[in-house]
């Protein structure tokens, strides 16, 4: 038997487990009572209501579904392969060689273009986000951060005039868990190839990257696989945050590995999923890497959209959600208004709305449909919505830098970056982000071949 060593349980953490019963259509009727008193009482490490803390996330693991939910959300790759629907499982690659390494280093450069826009704002509620943007003569967004802004501005909307994400300052795209996770699929299949396994993952985690760069799902899956707890169980395991965003921002390096092959894409993508995410948490990994896997073939962002979907279950709340910003697309929906629609349907003050994977995944959408093809304005409709910034920013970003290639991106937003990227992965501490590129690029032909 395994020993479960002690993982602390806050507060929040019950408050967010909460939520996510209800989203899963738990039916946790009978622990109402006992999730509000724990609410109500100190849960800091070493209280003595941290053990009845513990035991109300265990218990709450193996709910039962209520009657009449309407969804269908395996986590397993077999059940979510059998509950997808039909879908090109692979494409026709079109491109020279030279072509399509431009259009992965396009990836990489957008990938951080993207997530350098969104940086600065993570965590704005958009009264202070928009706010800022009108009072700076930038709404709707149009470019980087600037701290150059008046006193009373900064007063304001509480500007730290070093931000390292200041355009003024930028000298290579910062370190972020975004660009973190990007090198770490890079170097999951560097090291394991393309038979790497969610153990493979797990180990590359926790040789190569700080517990304390990772955060919510995955900082739980870390504490689980610390204390002997294998994959899947490490997703599962008291980690309330199973279906927020984490996975899907790691999935960008899967599709770069697998181009013009979504099914491919999509397995890579659970392998890496599946130790820190269940269900809606795994499949937006699955949508974003199988998504990047199709980019190289087409430039309709809605076909691309449609191939993502095809890899994930045809009724899960996912696949819904995106089905909607679809359909606000095709009935011709102005942008303000399908944000407007957006907000109306998530409470960005709530933490688990504004980091779920299904609200910001309707932002990705929303940012790829009414880009309308041009790379600036795809970025700046996935950041202004708010929510998580730079996660949308760096996903979209990466999307439409894989569909437009390096040599079409506007220097306006390359320039900044300097060619280089900072990480917080052991042995890419500095790296040119075009010799990642190259690195990777050769990787995928080994796996190609």
């Amino acid at each position: 038997m395994m020993n479960h060593q002690y993982l602390f349980v806050s507060n929040t953490d019950l408050q967010t487990e909460r939520q996510q019963l209800r989203d899963e259509g738990k039916d946790a009727r009978r622990l109402e009572a006992e999730f509000k008193r724990l609410a109500r009482l100190d849960l800091t490490p070493g209280s003595k209501h941290q053990r009845a803390a513990e035991n109300l996330l265990d218990r709450s693991l193996n709910l039962p579904t209520v009657p009449g939910f309407p969804y269908s959300e395996p986590s397993d790759l077999a059940g979510i392969r059998r509950a997808r629907p039909k879908g090109p499982r692979e494409l026709r690659l079109r491109l020279k060689e030279t072509e399509l390494f431009d259009r992965v280093h396009g990836a990489w450069l957008g990938r951080c273009a993207g997530c350098l826009l969104g940086k600065p704002y993570e965590g704005w509620r958009t009264p202070r986000l928009w706010g800022f943007l009108k009072d700076t003569g930038q709404f709707p967004l149009n470019r980087y951060f600037s701290a150059r802004v008046s006193p009373q501005v900064q007063k304001r909307y509480r500007i730290d005039p070093n931000s390292p994400c200041s355009v003024e300052r930028i000298q290579y795209m910062p370190e972020d868990d975004d660009t973190n996770y990007t090198v770490t699929g890079f170097a999951i299949l560097k090291q394991h190839g393309r038979g790497f396994t969610p153990e493979d993952v797990a180990t590359v985690w926790m040789y190569n990257l700080p517990i304390l760069h990772t955060y919510t799902a995955e900082r739980v899956a870390y504490r689980n696989l610390a204390n002997l707890i294998p994959p899947p169980h490490s997703a599962a395991f008291r980690n309330p945050y199973r279906e927020w965003i984490g996975a899907q921002i790691r999935a960008d390096f899967f599709g770069y590995a697998a181009l013009g092959r979504p099914e491919l894409a999509a397995e890579f993508a659970w392998r890496d999923a599946c130790i820190s995410h269940v269900k809606n948490g795994i499949y937006g990994a699955i949508w974003v890497a199988a998504m990047l896997a199709a980019a190289p073939t087409t430039e309709d962002m809605a076909e691309i959209i449609r191939i993502g979907l095809s890899e994930i279950p045809l009724r899960s709340r996912l696949a819904e959600a995106i089905r909607d910003v679809l359909k606000w697309r095709e009935e011709g929906a102005a942008y303000d208004e399908a944000v407007a629609r957006l907000h109306r349907r998530w409470d960005e003050n709530s933490a688990h709305h504004w980091c779920h994977t299904v609200s910001n995944a309707q932002i990705v959408a929303l940012g790829l449909l009414w880009g309308e093809g041009d790379f600036e304005k795809a970025i700046c409709r996935a950041v202004q919505p708010g929510f998580d910034t730079d996660c949308n920013g760096a996903t979209v970003g990466s999307i439409m830098g894989m569909t437009l290639g390096a040599k079409a991106l506007p220097r306006k937003w390359t320039a900044p970056l300097h060619g280089k990227l900072r990480t917080g992965f052991a042995g890419y501490e500095l790296v040119r982000i075009v010799a990642l590129a190259r690195e990777g690029f050769e990787l995928y032909m080994t796996i190609r071949a």
